[in-house]
């Protein structure tokens, strides 16, 4: 259980501290890797968190931080990290606290030296609320806090006293260049030199290697021992930031001069990049559109960037060297406007495609791209407040699904307390904060924002305006046990609107609130119409999200009226659409269903295995009522019913069996499992 990064280059050497940090997990709470950039401390922390894994029966879980430049992003980040996606309005940090009090796991924090301080109260907070936690973290200095214990993180033995630098050259060398006979004794000599002169440095060594391609290892040992003898000022360059600055100094120069421009470029990216948007935010003067794919393949090839699926990332020490030299060029100010623009761009591309074929891939798209938005977004509300709200706005309702509620509330207020221009991208900013602010279970802020956006709407005198406030207001109040009001509300915008409205984003939505309504209100039979229609109109879209909420409903319509097959079949439906879309909000919901469907054709035990896979997904994202709050009664009824079927001891032991597995683990079965004959 765990989300470890996949990494597929083989680990070399490093016995003597992985059994240091072995021992030290068994004895310390908190175990810090140091050491300078480069060194490979992430990839030591991964080897042994992987290595620990059967310690800690609530799995291994890592948060990459080396994206923050500052701390507002830090427990969110943490929060991504281990699975938690908490849609209440509590503070983070306290919603963290509580996922992990009971939980004997092993957190990694890896890249914790920009955040350092928060970092630390953080871990300190952490460890005090969680007696079965253990964290790891990596970072260039120590945390600084009670408890910690501290591993320095050596480069690789080289020369005379070990070979585990060589051994590293070789492993490498015969990726960057299969044919170098690597047994040949001049060669070997020279492979030698050149990991003794590197001290060891991993980074460096794999830097150096991909120099292969072009350069015999005689010819990388003469530069190297020319450049090496340039650095001579220890107090500037201590050992091994001489060798590391060495290597990466090196690359630098023998890459070619687009090269060198698109590595200071790609430096304003936070995450992984693809190829779009490098192309999108780094083309321009002599760098041209065309030359970005091939120039992105030969840095890959130079050791500078990673490929990660179909896109690359940078190595944070690699990003610091391109962005002195962005900053050298005097275009860190114009990049990081072009790189906000691009995906503020790519939010409202992603806003105006929600209703079509593409909805899933911009789902995948937004929750890809977070860490870049995020970054867009606070360039933004310093720079250009009216793009920033317009921003905000566009990704607002895909926050909400992919589990970023809270960066959703703290981003679009930031954005709404700057001095704006009334207007539709101000009104669906409000919208979206209404959503959320309802998500999170604030229904008195949820209503005074769905009302201030209903004014703000007939200000604009624009249809998708009217239908967003309507279905945040509805939403809101079916949300609070109002059912009959949120039909009101719904049904009343879709009436009197125009036909030219019927293709608008909001008035897909607010039938979906009209539908829970009429459900809730017990019209199951005006209820189950108007989900075969959406179901209809969603098909005619090629859209997921609202096709979901039908099949939510045709399945309790059915479940209801005593046709639980064709529940189990829509509530599967639902679920796999959710999955579709990463909604664990959805997920939740349709597990329950499943569960009531399953209780109801007589397997007991299979109903509570599912509705404790589903309790986890309920704990993940801290959802205050399960959902809409009419459906408790009838949970009750279900989980009665499931008991009887099996007997409490069976049904308790499936129950808690899925409610501690893994999340993902626990769907895959409810996914696969089919209705016994």
């Amino acid at each position: 259980m765990g989300n470890l990064p996949v990494v597929r280059t083989s680990f070399i050497g490093r016995s003597g501290e992985l059994a240091s940090i072995e021992r030290a997990l068994e004895e310390h709470r908190l175990v810090t890797l140091t050491g300078s950039g480069g060194v490979g401390k992430s990839r030591l922390a991964l080897c042994a968190a992987d290595r620990a894994e059967d310690r800690f029966p609530d799995g291994v879980w890592w948060a990459d931080l080396s994206h923050l430049h500052d701390d507002q992003l830090l427990t969110t980040t943490v929060c991504d990290g281990v699975g938690l996606m908490d849609h209440s309005s509590r503070l983070p940090e306290d919603a963290l606290r509580e996922w992990l009090a009971d939980r004997r796991l092993l957190l990694v924090l890896d890249c914790c030296e920009r955040v350092l301080a928060s970092c630390g109260n953080l871990v300190d907070e952490l460890l005090a609320a969680a007696p079965g936690l253990t964290v790891l973290t990596t970072s260039r200095q120590p945390l600084g806090i009670a408890g910690e214990h501290c591993l320095d993180v050596p480069p690789l033995p080289a020369g005379d006293d070990g070979d585990e630098a060589v051994r590293l050259f070789r492993d490498r060398a015969a990726t960057a260049a299969p044919r170098l006979a690597l047994d040949d004794p001049a060669t070997a000599t020279a492979v030698e030199e050149i990991c003794r002169r590197l001290e060891g440095v991993p980074l460096a060594i794999e830097l150096a290697c991909a120099r292969l391609r072009e350069s015999s290892t005689q010819e990388i040992t003469g530069r190297l021992v020319s450049r090496l003898d340039a650095l001579t000022d220890e107090a500037r360059w201590p050992r091994h930031h001489r060798a590391l600055r060495t290597a990466i100094g090196w690359s630098h120069e023998l890459c070619e001069p687009l090269e060198r421009l698109l590595w200071a470029r790609l430096s304003v990216f936070r995450g992984v990049i693809g190829t779009a948007d490098a192309e999108a935010v780094c083309s321009g003067g002599p760098l041209t559109c065309d030359a970005i794919a091939p120039a992105l393949e030969r840095l890959a090839a130079r050791s500078v960037l990673q490929r990660v699926g179909e896109g690359y990332r940078m190595l944070d020490t690699l990003r610091e060297y391109g962005a002195m030299w962005l900053a050298e060029l005097a275009e860190d100010t114009s990049l990081a406007d072009r790189h906000a623009r691009h995906f503020a761009s790519v939010a409202a591309q992603a806003h105006a495609g929600w209703l079509g074929p593409s909805q899933v891939a911009w789902y995948r798209r937004i929750a890809d791209t977070h860490a870049d938005l995020c970054a867009a977004l606070d360039h933004l509300l310093a720079e250009d407040p009216e793009k920033a709200v317009e921003m905000a706005g566009c990704t607002g309702l895909f926050w909400s699904c992919c589990g970023y509620l809270h960066q959703a509330r703290v981003y679009i207020e930031r954005a709404l307390a700057l001095p704006l221009s009334p207007g539709p991208h101000r009104t669906r900013a409000l919208w979206a904060l209404g959503i959320t602010l309802t998500l999170q279970g604030d229904h008195k802020a949820a209503r005074r924002v769905g009302e201030e956006c209903n004014r703000a709407a007939r200000r604009d005198q624009d249809a998708e305006s009217i239908l967003s406030a309507a279905h945040s207001i509805s939403f809101t109040y079916l949300m609070m046990g109002r059912p009959q009001t949120a039909h009101s509300v719904s049904d009343h915008a879709l009436r009197h609107l125009p036909d030219s409205s019927r293709d608008a984003p909001s008035h897909m939505r607010c039938r979906v609130i009209r539908l829970f309504a009429l459900s809730a209100l017990g019209r199951l039979d005006e209820a189950y119409e108007e989900a075969t229609r959406l179901q209809q109109i969603s098909l005619s879209h090629g859209e997921h999200w609202a096709r979901a909420y039908a099949d939510h409903q045709l399945a309790l319509i059915h479940l209801l009226q005593g046709r639980p097959r064709h529940a189990e079949t829509h509530a599967r439906a639902m679920l796999a659409s959710k999955h579709t879309l990463h909604d664990s909000l959805g997920i939740a919901l349709g597990l329950d269903l499943l569960a009531g469907a399953i209780a109801a054709q007589g397997d007991g035990v299979e109903a509570a295995r599912t509705s404790g896979t589903g309790h986890t997904f309920w704990r993940m994202i801290g959802h205050p009522h399960r959902g809409t709050p009419e459906l408790g009664a009838i949970r009750e009824r279900w989980e009665r019913h499931a008991r009887e079927s099996a007997g409490d001891t069976a049904y308790e032991r499936a129950y808690h069996r899925a409610s501690a597995d893994d999340a993902e683990r626990g769907l895959a079965h409810a996914l696969e499992r089919q209705s016994s004959p």
